[in-house]
Order: C-alpha cells, then sequence, then structure tokens
C-alpha cells in the first residue's frame, strides 16, 4: 500500500486515531475557558509534516513528531521548523499494521532534555520506543511487537517507567526509562481495538495511567498500584468520537482530550460529563494531542482528513 493510500486510509477513518510566522485565524468558535486561539505555524503537507504527538521544550518551543515521514522536529514560538532527526526506514515491503506507512507516535521530554518517542514500522528490528539525547543520534531502547502499533507515550520520571498505549494489540506496555525489556502492563478488554485503532492517547497523572480508546470514543482510568501493578480499568468518560491524545488541565483531574475526525478539542470533567471549546472555525484540522504551557494550550493538527493545512494552533486557557 503507498503512502499516498496511508494517509487516504487514516482520513476517511480520521485516524479514528517551511512554517509561516504566527498569524490571526478565521472568526473564533472558542468556548470558555479557552480563548483566542490563534495558528502559530502552517506546517507543510507535502513534505510529510503532519504532527503526531507534541511535548514542550525550553524557550516557548516544542517537540513533535511527524508520523508518517519519520521524522522528530522542533516548532519555535515563531512558527520556525526544525527537523531534529529522521528514523531509519524498514526495509523494503515492510508494512506497518493498520496503516501500512512506518508511523512516529507518541513524545514526551524528560528533565535531562532526552526525548522519548514510539515508532511503529511492522519490523522486529526497528518498533518499539526510542530516545534522542541533545546533539545525539536516535537509539531504540526498548523493543515492541512488529505486528502492534504504538502509539501514545507517557513518562512516570518518579518511578523511571514510560507507558507506551498500543492502538492495535490493545496493550499498555511498560518499560524502564533506562531502557530494558518492555512488558505488558495492563491488556485489559477496555483497551481493545473494535475496528481500526484502540488505545491511543496516554499519560501519567494522580496515581494513575490514563487512555483514551479512539474507537469506543473514551476516556479510562488505570490505577497503579503496590509494586507498580496496574489495577482495575474505569470509564471515565465517553461520547468522544475518535479521541486521540489528552492532557490535564491541572493538579485536579479536569482535561483535554483530540477529537480527531470531529475537529474538535473537548474539556472532560471529573464527573465524565464534557463540553467543546475548540473546533474547526478555529483552525483545527484533525486535531491529534495537547499540550499546556502556563495559560496556554498548544493543538497540534495533522489533517489526515482535510489533507489541506497541518498545523499548531495556540490559544489561551483560563480553567484549571
Amino acid at each position: 500500500m503507498s503512502t499516498k493510500h496511508v494517509v487516504s486510509s487514516v482520513a476517511v477513518t480520521a485516524l479514528a486515531a517551511g512554517a509561516l510566522a504566527a498569524t490571526s485565524g478565521p472568526a473564533s468558535a472558542a468556548t470558555a475557558p479557552v480563548s483566542a486561539p490563534r495558528i502559530v505555524a502552517h506546517l507543510d503537507l507535502a513534505a510529510g509534516q503532519q504532527p503526531e504527538n507534541i511535548t514542550l521544550l525550553p524557550h516557548g518551543s516544542v517537540a513533535v513528531t511527524f508520523a508518517l515521514s519519520r521524522q522528530i522536529a522542533a516548532i519555535g514560538p515563531d512558527g520556525k521548523v526544525k527537523v531534529l532527526a529522521t528514523l531509519p526506514a524498514p526495509a523494503a515491503g515492510s508494512t506497518t499494521p493498520v496503516l501500512s506507512s512506518p508511523f512516529l507516535g507518541g513524545i514526551v521530554r524528560a528533565k535531562d532534555g532526552t526525548l522519548y518517542f514510539n515508532y511503529a514500522t511492522g519490523t522486529a528490528d526497528l518498533t518499539g520506543i526510542w530516545k534522542l539525547r541533545p546533539g545525539g543520534s536516535p537509539q531504540r531502547i526498548a523493543a515492541l511487537p512488529a505486528r502492534g502499533l504504538p502509539n501514545g507515550l507517557a513518562l512516570d520520571a518518579r518511578s523511571g517507567h514510560l507507558y507506551a498505549a498500543d492502538s492495535v494489540l490493545g496493550t499498555v506496555w511498560r518499560a524502564p526509562v533506562k531502557g530494558g525489556k518492555a512488558t505488558a502492563w495492563s491488556t485489559d478488554k477496555a483497551l481493545a481495538q473494535q475496528s481500526f485503532l484502540g488505545a491511543n492517547g496516554i499519560k501519567v497523572h494522580n496515581g494513575a495511567v490514563w487512555a483514551t480508546n479512539l474507537d469506543a470514543g473514551a476516556v479510562l482510568r488505570i490505577p497503579v498500584g503496590r509494586h507498580g501493578a496496574a489495577g482495575h480499568v474505569r470509564t471515565v468518560a465517553t461520547g468522544l468520537p475518535a479521541a486521540d491524545d489528552l492532557s490535564f488541565t491541572g493538579k485536579g483531574d479536569t482535561l483535554l482530550v483530540a477529537l480527531n475526525s470531529t475537529n474538535e478539542v473537548a474539556l472532560v470533567r471529573p464527573n465524565g460529563s464534557h463540553t467543546i471549546v475548540l473546533t474547526a472555525k478555529d483552525g483545527l484540522e484533525g486535531p491529534t494531542s495537547l499540550a499546556i504551557r502556563g495559560d496556554r494550550i498548544l493543538v497540534p493538527s495533522a489533517a489526515y482528513f482535510t489533507q489541506k493545512d497541518p498545523n499548531l494552533l495556540g490559544a489561551k486557557f483560563a480553567g484549571k
């Protein structure tokens, strides 16, 4: 299957998973506590700049994974893009589960500046969790099954572990930050793939691992028990179509979820109720993930469905 076909397939299901200086967007449809949305960076679709995931860097910059071009890139507050690394291509004829093309998923940053990210290729030699030290080269630190699709990635700095959400195998993998064997931390049926992609976004927050299930349109909470074992999975919220990645708004359990297929961002309250706070009218085109810096949120859009304007959107955020 060609890359063009891959993008088209992802678009049809809406991932049911260079740049210009900051400019004002169209008339805003943002809803409180979100306001003043604007496009920080218009990205280059032809160059494969479709951002799948995001993590904060110092000095107002962010790092993103470009899902289908095998690239890790930094985007500055001025919208300029700098490619930090390109992952090795798999052997000719290799196919990644569901998507066919090699896929770069979640990305997180440790305090020492090391970036960790998921890479899926359908091959045993490359699929897994990788790291990129400042000024270094990409290095795989934990292998994951080639038949899976590692997507979202979360870092638990306290325990020194990474959690990877596998969208095909319906598994949350756990691996040490220092590298080593990954173990299947949770295989609960709530994580399972139904038609396209299951477990997708993931975060560690308040003693639990939180994940989305894209097919189910749900947010899940998995307590981290004694000795790090996974507890009983609880469904926190439903009715979130193509729930991609999530981000917490503060110390409480209120969170934001990127809804890929509907070009929206939802604010989800601890009781599971939710409202839409950003839409396509604000510039979203298949939002894939979110990051919060102070009183601002940053939302990458991959334009998998629209195939028009992948971008990075910023907005003010007044809630916690």
